[in-house]
């Protein structure tokens, strides 16, 4: 690729995936690029990953994997388990969930929203993850809490 100058703007790029076990030849790559400056180390930010035993949620890519198999969530579900684990142990009203998922004031029909978009998610989790560790709790005429189960 050239730039308006006629100059090169990119050279040769390498890209690495060293596995963990290979630590001495990361640090031997790092020290031979550390001493040569002229060569520009790009790193990635890693994104965000909410873990939990099992179970990873990519919130920068709206997804949700178990043992590497992704697991189809709608958008309300998606943000719903990405509130409850954030929240993990604690009691969420319907009140509360319906706010934060859904961005408006609740209207009195929250408890049938939140319900069967919990229900719905429920089922696609607990299908794809039968054992899984960890449960989401009703509260009757409260809200729902996500536990790991003991």
């Amino acid at each position: 690729m050239r730039n308006r100058t006629g100059g090169d703007t990119i050279g040769r790029v390498i890209i690495m995936d060293i596995p963990e076990q290979e630590i001495n030849v990361f640090d031997d790559i790092m020290l031979f690029i550390q001493e040569h400056p002229e060569i520009k180390r790009l790193e990635l930010d890693s994104e965000p990953v909410l873990s939990l035993p099992e179970l990873s949620i990519y919130p920068d890519r709206r997804k949700v994997y178990h043992a590497e198999k992704e697991i189809e969530l709608t958008i309300k579900e998606f943000d719903l388990l990405c509130l409850l684990v954030a929240n993990k142990g604690r009691v969420l009203t319907y009140g509360q969930i319906y706010q934060m998922v859904w961005k408006e004031e609740p209207l009195g029909n929250e408890n049938i929203a939140v319900g069967s978009n919990i229900r719905s998610m429920r089922r696609k989790l607990f299908k794809a993850f039968p054992k899984s560790p960890f449960i989401i709790n009703c509260m009757r005429n409260v809200g729902y809490s996500f536990d790991i189960r003991s």
